[in-house]
């Protein structure tokens, strides 16, 4: 039995989404910041405070795997563990203050990125893009609610 792989819409998202993974984490390299590292600053700034099997769950990693990760950027001051005010035994994971000249580089390298991977497409184009994108997630059962302008700012800053 053969599968026609180029019609898969699963190998075209796949296939694009390792590649630019593969693209900001050669981009961030320089710099001594992994892609792992660039994720888990990433959704700090994106969602905000989160426990460790939070951030994992959407890092798609086991805790453990995350347990390193976070060990070496609290050791940079990247991100740092707050006691929850209601159940101390909770700790929550919060951006640390010697992260914001990473995240302004990794910012950098995200739009160089961006500007990269939709060179040639219209906006209308690139609009339709993710509104293609944020269906077909939905109809796999994920959210395809996309922030706003104003909340992507707010998260790049």
């Amino acid at each position: 039995m053969q599968y026609d792989f180029q019609a898969s819409t699963g190998y075209w998202i796949t296939l694009t989404a390792h590649q630019y993974q593969q693209r900001v984490d050669s981009e961030l390299r320089p710099f001594g910041i992994t892609f792992r590292q660039f994720q888990v600053l990433a959704w700090l700034k994106y969602d905000g405070s989160l426990t460790q099997s939070e951030l994992a769950r959407r890092m798609l990693i086991e805790p453990p795997t995350l347990a390193g990760i976070m060990t070496r950027m609290e050791t940079l001051h990247w991100i740092q563990r707050v006691s929850c005010s209601f159940d101390r035994r909770k700790k929550y994971l919060e951006v640390g203050p010697a992260a914001e000249p990473v995240w302004k580089k990794i910012v950098a390298v995200l739009n160089k990125i961006r500007q990269e991977a939709v060179q040639g497409l219209t906006p209308h184009e690139v609009d339709q893009l993710h509104a293609l994108l944020g269906r077909v997630l939905q109809n796999l059962g994920g959210t395809s609610s996309t922030p706003t302008s104003s909340e992507v700012a707010t998260h790049q800053s």
